[in-house]
This record gives C-alpha cells, sequence and structure tokens, in this order.
C-alpha cells in the first residue's frame, strides 16, 4: 500500500504543482509529497516487514526522516499516528485501520501550531472520520478505503469555500488533494493493482567531492580575512581590487570593520591591499585543491567501511554553540561561512531538505547546541521535527528568509550563552523585510491581479507585491512600499542570472530613494530569485 500510494503521486506529482496558487517557481506541494512518499516505499522495498505494525513503524520513521516542505512534513504526521495506532499489530480490522487514520490526524494537528481549515488537516480529518463510521458497519478495508476516499474528495471541493486564497483563484487544496491521491494509491495497491510511476531522475541526498577533478578549481587559496576601519576608503573600491585577482568574492562591511571572502592564488595581493583600510584582526588561508584532496579521500575511505554506504557521523562538541542554515547559491554559502556558519545545506525554494538531510547536518557539527536557520517557511516545520531525531540539542531560529538568517547570524555571540542568543537572534529577524524578486511560472490571476509567465515578480515577506514586464517599473514600486520604514541599511543578495552591472545599477535606485540609508550590492549566486533585498 505504501508503495502503491508512493507511485500514485509520482504520476500526479506535476499536477499537483500547477494547483499552487502562486505563479513562483517553488518546492511546491506536489514534489514534497512525492519525495516524502518516495523515501518510504524504499525502506519498505529495502527491510520487507512481514507484519501490519512493523511495515507502519518502518514508513513512519522513513516518512519522518524523508519529509520535505510543510506538506511532507504534515503527511509524515499522519502516517505518525497511523504507527502509533498498529503498534505490534500482526494484523488489522478495518476498524483498527480507520482508528489508526484518525490518530494519524490527531497527530497532525497537535504538530501544527495554527492549523487552517480549507486544507490537507481538513480532508484527512473528515476521510477519517468517515473510515471510522463505515468500519463500524462492516468488516471490509476496501469498503473502508472507498468510502473514506469519497467522502474525502467532498471534502476537498469545500476546501475552495473554506480557504479565500483558494476561492479567488478557483482551485482545491494541493496538499488534500495529494492525500486523496495517497488513499487512491493504497486502495489500488490493497485489490492488487501494480502502479506504475515515472522513471526519475537518480539524485544524491551529499555532494560527491569525486565528480569534479582537482585540476578544475580555478583559484588555489580559500582567502578570508577581517579588517578593523580606520580610514575612510570606500570597500567597494577594495570589493573592485579583489575581483581582478579572484571570484567567489564577498565583501560586507559596517562602520568598524571589513569582512573579506574570496578565492585567489594571490593571497598576499589581497592583504597588502586590505591593510590600506586598517589593521587586519583575523586571518584564514586555506589550500581548497589540497582540501578537495583529502576531502575525496576520506569520503572514498569511510564509504568502503561502510560496505559503500557512507554512515553518517556524529562529530564530539568542540565547543558550545554551532550554527546550520539552509541556503542556495555559492555567493551565499560563503556569506554564511565567512559568518561563523558550521554547515550550509544546500536547499531553499524548489529544493526544500528533508528532515534527515537537516539532522546529518546537526549531527556533523563539533557543538553541544546547534541553531538550525531554516531560511525559508517552507523548511521550518521540517526543521522542527528534526530537533529529537538528533543527538545534540538543537534550536530552531524561525528565520522564513534568507536575508534573515544572514542578520540573525550577524547578531549570534559565541561568548554569550544559549539564552542570551536566542533571543538576540529572534529579535534580529524581527528587524528585516526581507523582497525577493524572480519570474512568474505560469500564468495566474491572483487576487484580481493578472500576472502572465516571465514577468518579474516581488514578494514582500513572502507575499505578493506585484507583477510587471519591466524590471525598473516594478522595484519603484517595491520601494514605495518599504519607504514608510525607513531603512538605515539595505543589502542586495543577487542571483546567479545577474551580473554585478546590474546589480550595482539596482543599488544606486535604492540609494536615490534612501540616501542615508547604507545599501551594498553582494553576489549570492542563488538560483529563482534574481535579487533577495534586505531593508533593515
Amino acid at each position: 500500500m505504501i508503495e502503491g500510494a508512493s507511485a500514485a503521486i509520482a504520476v500526479e506529482k506535476q499536477m499537483l504543482n500547477d494547483l499552487n496558487v502562486f505563479p513562483v517557481p517553488d518546492g511546491d506541494t506536489g514534489t514534497n509529497m512525492n519525495l516524502t512518499m518516495a523515501a518510504g516505499a524504499a525502506e519498505m522495498r529495502k527491510k520487507r516487514p512481514d507484519t501490519v505494525g512493523k511495515a507502519a513503524e518502518t514508513a513512519s520513521g522513513a516518512l519522518l526522516r524523508g519529509a520535505r516542505g510543510n506538506s511532507g512534513v504534515i503527511l509524515s504526521l499522519l502516517f505518525r499516528g497511523i504507527s502509533k495506532g498498529l503498534k505490534e499489530k500482526d494484523e488489522a480490522t478495518s476498524a483498527e485501520f480507520a482508528q489508526a487514520m484518525v490518530e494519524g490526524v490527531d497527530a497532525a494537528y497537535k504538530a501544527v501550531m495554527k492549523p487552517a481549515e480549507g486544507t490537507m488537516l481538513t480532508v484527512s480529518r473528515v476521510a477519517s472520520a468517515a473510515a471510522v463510521e463505515i468500519a463500524a458497519q462492516e468488516e471490509d478495508v476496501e469498503l473502508t478505503l472507498e468510502h473514506a476516499i469519497k467522502v474525502g474528495y467532498e471534502a476537498l471541493a469545500e476546501t475552495i469555500n473554506q480557504n479565500p486564497v483558494l476561492q479567488k483563484a478557483g482551485v482545491v487544496d494541493s496538499g488534500g488533494k495529494g492525500y486523496m491521491i495517497i488513499l487512491e494509491g493504497m486502495l489500488r495497491a490493497l485489490r492488487g493493482e501494480v502502479i506504475e510511476a515515472p522513471a526519475e531522475e537518480e539524485s544524491r541526498d551529499k555532494a560527491d567531492f569525486s565528480a569534479f577533478a582537482t585540476e578544475e578549481i580555478t583559484f588555489l587559496y580559500c582567502t578570508e580575512f577581517i579588517i578593523e576601519r580606520e580610514n575612510k576608503k570606500d570597500p567597494l573600491a577594495l570589493r573592485g581590487f579583489l575581483a581582478n585577482i579572484g571570484d567567489s568574492l564577498v565583501v560586507v562591511d559596517d562602520v568598524e570593520i571589513i569582512k573579506v571572502h574570496v578565492h585567489t592564488d594571490d593571497p598576499g595581493r589581497a592583504l597588502t591591499e586590505a591593510l590600506t583600510y586598517g589593521s587586519l584582526l583575523t586571518i584564514k588561508i586555506e589550500n581548497m585543491r589540497e582540501q578537495h584532496s583529502e576531502t575525496t579521500q576520506a569520503q572514498a575511505e569511510r564509504a568502503e567501511v561502510a560496505g559503500g554506504e557512507e554512515k553518517p557521523q556524529v562529530a564530539q562538541p568542540e565547543k558550545e554553540l554551532g550554527v546550520v542554515v539552509v541556503s542556495a547559491g555559492e555567493g551565499m554559502a560563503a556569506v554564511f561561512a565567512d559568518l561563523g556558519a558550521d554547515g550550509i545545506i544546500t536547499g531553499g525554494q524548489t529544493m526544500n531538505p528533508s528532515t534527515d538531510d537537516i539532522v546529518r547536518a546537526i549531527d556533523q557539527v563539533p557543538a553541544e547546541i546547534v541553531y538550525v536557520l531554516p531560511n525559508n517557511k517552507n523548511i521550518i516545520l521540517a526543521a522542527q521535527q528534526a530537533v529529537p531525531l538528533s543527538q545534540k540539542k538543537v534550536v530552531i531560529i524561525p528565520a522564513k528568509t534568507v536575508p534573515q538568517g544572514v542578520s540573525a547570524l550577524l547578531n549570534m555571540d559565541p561568548d554569550l550563552g544559549e539564552a542570551e542568543n536566542t533571543a538576540a537572534m529572534e529579535e534580529a529577524i524581527t528587524r528585516v523585510k526581507t523582497v525577493q524578486i524572480t519570474y512568474a511560472s505560469r500564468d495566474s490571476d491572483f487576487d484580481g491581479q493578472p500576472i502572465r509567465a516571465g514577468q518579474y515578480l516581488a514578494l514582500l515577506e513572502n507575499k505578493l507585491l506585484g507583477s510587471d514586464d519591466n524590471f525598473d517599473l516594478l522595484l519603484e514600486r517595491v520601494l514605495g512600499v518599504v519607504s514608510v520604514d525607513a531603512p538605515e541599511f539595505v543589502t542586495v543578495f543577487y542571483g546567479e542570472d545577474v551580473d554585478e552591472v546590474a546589480a550595482e545599477a539596482c543599488v544606486a535606485a535604492i540609494s536615490e530613494k534612501f540616501p542615508n540609508a547604507e545599501a551594498a550590492a553582494i553576489y549570492g549566486g542563488q538560483p529563482v530569485y534574481y535579487y533577495m533585498i534586505s531593508f533593515e
């Protein structure tokens, strides 16, 4: 039944993605539910449990670790409750199975802080109640699922009227639809039908450092340093100098210091130029080719010891506090590394990491307490599920955007304790307003506003702000909205499809609107979003 559900959701994955109300390229519902169910199916094929109780337990554990996005986490919670209801049972009657479905719904509702009607929670609750009702009348598991599906689809149709956003878009809830497809897949498998899932591209959970040659590393030395500012020289000039002698450049400055990360063949020239701005407080230079060779060798040795499958290691504490962040783009990775992040999970929009990905990253941090910055509202729930799964103490800072994560990390002080840092980081994310500019992935009509595929699309705090064919006009509209807060600092993180000239033009427009604010452009290299703009 788990394998049937996984195959059924894989077939309909794109249809579910297309139900999303926002036309934003995203880690869509269909993709997240598909990957979550696939984790369960893979584990079932591996272990082949021989009782209902063991099967439910196996599926539950695999779904929890494989859960991606809010929809995937809620789905895993539904199966966790089912597992609890079927614990230690060799077989189950239709009444017992229906009651286990209800326990799944209870588990999901308890885990969601503010349950909303017109969602997967609503549909699963109504379908499970229908299963209990019919199972009390007749002992027939197929009939129980049939009735649950029939009533569940009636509840799904009603989600349009329960959620104003769905009503305006004229669609049903995508998560609720996905849950119904899963129940249908389970019923079809129960009846002996084999569902053929579409072929999926093979994916790797971890970077394979042997996938590229050592010689492909363009510049030899990863060079990082902090300058204590002693004059009024413009850091933009330093950025220009370093750009000519290296790449992967990040220059972050405030009134007292300048932080620099650059890959270069001549760190001496970089440091000599840096000294013209002030004294050097810290310096770190690493040979990246040597690092790559060592990492590749260590990865191969670990895989050999594990019989070809690398087993995750739990790092022993070397300090009190550590940090794991989720972000995408080599520039953003460099920013977070420069600010002291111990682990960086590649993820965000279009690629929500699983709970297991987050647990692995946490366990590899050599600290007693590990802060996690999800930096995406669709990853927070998966991060929270990682807390009890890790052997370390984990604190989730609910950053919903990458700029919020940057601000939180800037306000972390390793010399302070957990409580003080938690308060400071949580307060820091409230001071940041984030504008994200991407493109419309499809034609849509949202809240009476027509949106055409390919248009520039602006989001403020993850809410649609507007769309336009002309970027300058859209930016002008954005700046008009945020001007009421008179920001002091504005940082433009520009993506992989934006060049530095365009980014500096964006900064110039912002500086013209806010002449008293400190504005700067930093290469983020992120996919999906042309710009992520932090107003603080």
